[in-house]
């Protein structure tokens, strides 16, 4: 997987691509939020929860149904939004958000793959191309060359592409607000 690192800054690259209007710091927060959120099963470790369980690491919080139910949870945040259609938007970035992060833990080189369809199906994918490289789950671990290693991949594959996805998407927004 991705260092929570990687997975806020794709959170913060989706919410560059779905932002409206001027930039939101909540709703970006809330993009990187809804990013992190998955690895939340990793108090399963310390819960004696099995690693392949469907309440394991990459089982239903890695699912389409919890980045919907993360989604419509956040939601909640956006009733003062003006319309219905940027709510709609702001809800999209938020699932975009949780569910990227699964496709970019499913492209990594380790671990049992991703449940997508928890707890409706335990099976777990990765998808064929395996790039990014796998973080250590022990801090110890990751505190190694084996991070450094980790880090550089994810700046690689995650990072950079998401920087620069932002800096596109501000661009893009910048032309269209001069021109109006």
């Amino acid at each position: 997987m991705p260092t929570f690192l990687g997975h806020a800054v794709s959170g913060l690259a989706v919410n560059a691509l779905t932002q409206q209007k001027s930039y939101s710091v909540r709703i970006a927060v809330i993009c990187a939020v809804c990013a992190v959120a998955p690895d939340l099963d990793g108090i399963g470790f310390r819960l004696g929860i099995p690693y392949g369980h469907w309440l394991g690491h990459r089982g239903f919080t890695h699912s389409v149904l919890f980045a919907v139910l993360l989604a419509l949870l956040f939601s909640l945040f956006t009733k003062k939004e003006p319309s219905t259609k940027i709510r709609l938007l702001l809800a999209a970035s938020f699932f975009l958000s949780a569910l990227l992060h699964d496709v970019l833990d499913a492209m990594t080189n380790g671990g049992l793959g991703v449940a997508f369809f928890s707890p409706f199906s335990n099976t777990r994918y990765f998808l064929p191309w395996h790039a990014i490289e796998v973080s250590p789950l022990s801090p110890a671990r990751f505190f190694s060359l084996r991070g450094l290693t980790v880090l550089k991949s994810e700046f690689l594959w995650v990072m950079a592409p998401s920087f620069v996805v932002m800096i596109l998407s501000r661009f893009i927004q910048h032309t269209r607000m001069k021109s109006t």
